[in-house]
């Protein structure tokens, strides 16, 4: 039987979300034919991708920063797509961050 793990956002998490949200946005108010749909399908894919996290979470990669219990999920989408910062806690999953990979690939 696969163990199922709670998957909680920090307050951090969702505000992060709404940054990336408010970036698609914002982006596509700079070119020409935006498409509005991708916003929320930038959403879905992060969503979407996130739901490993509730059965297989051990399965992402140990984050480079951190306490050495961090991981992070590269959700991929478009050309670049975002990183999910998490940490296992008993059988919850605890999303500290979501980061652009724009944004990610910038810091170093």
């Amino acid at each position: 039987m696969t163990k199922v793990y709670a998957v909680l956002l920090l307050q951090e998490a969702v505000d992060d979300l709404r940054r990336l949200e408010d970036f698609a946005i914002e982006r596509e108010l700079t070119i020409d034919t935006p498409d509005w749909t991708l916003p929320q399908r930038a959403l879905d894919a992060i969503r979407e991708g996130m739901r490993l996290l509730s059965w297989s979470p051990h399965t992402c990669r140990r984050a480079e920063l951190g306490n050495g219990r961090s991981r992070e999920l590269v959700i991929p989408f478009g050309a670049r797509g975002c990183v999910v910062l998490f940490e296992v806690v008993g059988d919850e999953v605890v999303v500290g961050a979501d980061r652009h990979q724009r944004a990610e690939n910038d810091r170093h």
